[in-house]
């Protein structure tokens, strides 16, 4: 008698490439608190690659099994688009890591711890609503939880004006400082866009499902 082919759990897969992306967060935020030296970072960086590659696998799981399976829990395209979403998250996370090495700093800029952790609460807040998706035909919290995501991204918004306000402010006579400092920003900016870009993607999946 044959085997009966194992139903893929696209929900289950996608909250794995949230958790991913937490990971790479928290890996982050410690990056930022425990800093001494940008060469300390490159052992770091090791296992930031680690935690991406990780993802990426969950992310070729989900492609495969697209691929193939006769029925799937909504459109194709959506799942595909919602799983390079997710994956572009855990990638911005670690681009930031790898950019601090790769500037060699020489200090945590003021902002960078706070801006670490604005990034780890949106992918919290990403987390939480990921775990209800399942549900969102029928649930109550999910689009409270997806609220909380955008919200969490305003935050790291309204830090990100502060921050390159600073910068090009309290050292305009320190042009270096200032392009490194930028580009940092910038990077960890879009991580917060990330998340509030994969929450967009599960509301539309919503609006387009019930």
């Amino acid at each position: 008698m044959a085997k009966k082919h194992k139903e893929f759990d696209y929900f289950d897969a996608f909250e794995q490439q949230v958790k991913f992306a937490c990971k790479e967060a928290e890996l982050l935020r410690k990056v930022v608190e425990n800093f001494k030296s940008a060469e300390d970072i490159k052992e770091t960086m090791d296992r930031a690659h680690e935690i991406e590659h990780e993802a990426d696998l969950v992310s070729h799981d989900i492609h495969k099994s697209v691929a193939h399976d006769f029925i799937t829990p909504f459109d194709r395209e959506d799942i595909i688009h919602l799983a390079k979403t997710l994956d572009d998250i855990t990638d911005s996370i670690e681009a930031v890591i790898q950019r601090m090495y790769m500037y060699d700093v020489h200090f945590m800029h003021d902002g960078t711890l706070d801006f670490a952790r604005a990034i780890e609460k949106s992918c919290t807040a990403l987390h939480r609503a990921m775990g209800d998706f399942r549900n969102f035909k029928r649930s109550k919290e999910f689009k409270h939880l997806i609220v909380e995501v955008c919200d969490a991204e305003e935050e790291a918004d309204g830090l990100y004006v502060s921050v390159i306000h600073g910068l090009h402010t309290e050292d305009r006579d320190n042009p270096l400082r200032v392009f490194v400092w930028t580009n940092v920003f910038n990077r960890m900016e879009s991580c917060a866009d990330a998340c509030e870009a994969a929450a967009d993607v599960m509301n539309s999946i919503m609006i387009r499902n019930v």
